[in-house]
């Protein structure tokens, strides 16, 4: 069984929510995906990393702009692929798919941005195409959202949502330390 890790969004718009004072979760996310990042290379395990390319010219996470640029705790190396999305999932229209079974991989551990937007699409249809998905949820970024109803909800209970809707079908759920465990 091969599990690699798939690192989705963790690029410098986010680092600029995060800078703005965005109300978040995990603060040491971005320590925790680092560390999942030397776990995996020191393994020689695959790592996969997904980017954001918005259409919308104002966005801040478009291809060769600063805002797309990776956080510099999730720079890629030389010979790791990086995928380049339009939409939510990793999947869609980026060839993650044919990638992850080239290299046999039958597992991935989900870590980066948003976790309510693109990790959940990612982890859903990842579960869809038949990988075990492991998700580390203290290496996600969560922000706040605003309430369908009004006011917002807060970011500690988005992500408290989200991995237990990920959690019930979708998703092992783990800390970003017991990842290794199950490598």
């Amino acid at each position: 069984m091969t599990t690699a890790f798939v690192l989705i969004d963790m690029q410098m718009g986010m680092a600029e929510r995060i800078a703005s004072g965005r109300p978040r979760a995990n603060p040491d996310a971005e320590e925790k995906v680092a560390a999942l990042l030397a776990l995996f290379r020191d393994r020689g395990l695959p790592v996969l990393h997904v980017h954001h390319d918005d259409a919308d010219p104002d966005s801040p996470f478009r291809k060769g702009e600063p805002g797309g640029e990776p956080m510099p705790c999730a720079m890629p190396l030389a010979g790791e692929a990086v995928f380049w999305k339009s939409g939510s999932s990793a999947f869609a229209g980026t060839g993650l798919d044919a990638a992850l079974r080239r290299i046999g991989a039958d597992r991935i551990v989900v870590a980066g941005a948003v976790a309510a937007f693109c990790v959940t699409s990612t982890v859903r249809a990842a579960n869809d195409l038949g990988f075990k998905v492991i998700l580390p949820g203290d290496a996600l970024l969560a922000f706040d959202i605003p309430a369908h109803d009004g006011g917002r909800i807060d970011p500690e209970t988005v992500l408290r949502v989200t991995l237990s809707l990920l959690g019930a079908d979708f998703a092992e759920l783990v800390t970003a330390d017991g990842v290794e465990a199950r490598l």
